[in-house]
């Protein structure tokens, strides 16, 4: 026993040591290749990833997730069956969570996806948003697009919500069947053209009697979602909520 003592103090101070030095191999690089706020620009502390402390508590937030039947539920209405709707900021012009959309999309930093969804799966487990589902789901990318941009965004904010609400992420089950053209510029009635049949259910024996959770980086009209719900709804009987890091402002108005 009493060696067993001096083998785990001796562990635990071994850890310390390395976390030390770690943490003065960070302050070190960072003279050199400074961390920078990706909203403010502002050099980020110990402890901060990807935005400071103040763009963080100061971003829009929408509180959906703690209102039933709120403004982005009320969009799906007559469109699509969705149980829960709730999205985590404000998205407009000059938001913050635009910028960061942008470079999670274009810059390459999946890390800003990983880094919100699991901000954001914290705050939604603690409200028991996510009570009761059974898989989150991101929305696929058409194949061409995420071998040119190295990954799927979406799948990056799901993995980020799993690893604070302990729901895992299935990949394998919801699948576009072509390649749809950019959303921009397009209306509402064009989006939900450019959409519809695009997706389709791989497994559904897998997803039956289940409760789903789709997400994805934004929600601008809703016809991406509807597409996504209305294909797992034709698998059976099965339950579906949405989330995303960002709902257009005239959503949460």
């Amino acid at each position: 026993t009493a060696i067993y003592h001096i083998y785990h103090n001796f562990m635990l101070a071994s850890r310390c040591e390395v976390s030390h030095i770690k943490d003065i191999g960070d302050d070190f690089l960072s003279l050199f290749l400074p961390r920078l706020c990706l909203a403010c620009r502002a050099h980020l502390v110990r402890g901060e990833e990807v935005l400071c402390t103040e763009c963080l508590l100061s971003m829009a937030r929408t509180d959906f997730h703690l209102r039933r039947d709120n403004m982005l539920e009320q969009v799906f209405w007559g469109r699509c069956q969705v149980e829960r709707a709730a999205a985590f900021s404000v998205y407009n012009r000059g938001s913050r969570i635009r910028k960061m959309i942008h470079s999670l999309k274009y810059d390459g930093r999946k890390d800003i996806g990983k880094m919100l969804g699991e901000l954001y799966g914290s705050t939604l487990a603690e409200c028991r948003f996510m009570e009761g589902i059974d898989f989150i789901v991101p929305v696929p990318l058409s194949a061409d697009r995420q071998r040119k941009r190295g990954y799927n965004q979406s799948e990056s904010i799901a993995q980020g919500l799993s690893a604070s609400s302990r729901v895992p992420v299935r990949n394998d089950i919801l699948i576009r069947t072509g390649r749809s053209g950019s959303q921009t510029r397009r209306g509402r009635y064009e989006r939900w053209e450019n959409v519809e049949g695009l997706f389709a259910v791989r497994k559904p024996a897998e997803i039956i009697g289940k409760h789903i959770l789709v997400a994805d980086d934004v929600i601008t009209t809703g016809s991406t979602m509807e597409a996504c719900v209305n294909a797992i709804h034709q698998a059976g009987e099965v339950r579906v909520s949405v989330v995303a890091l960002a709902a257009a402002q005239k959503l949460t108005l």
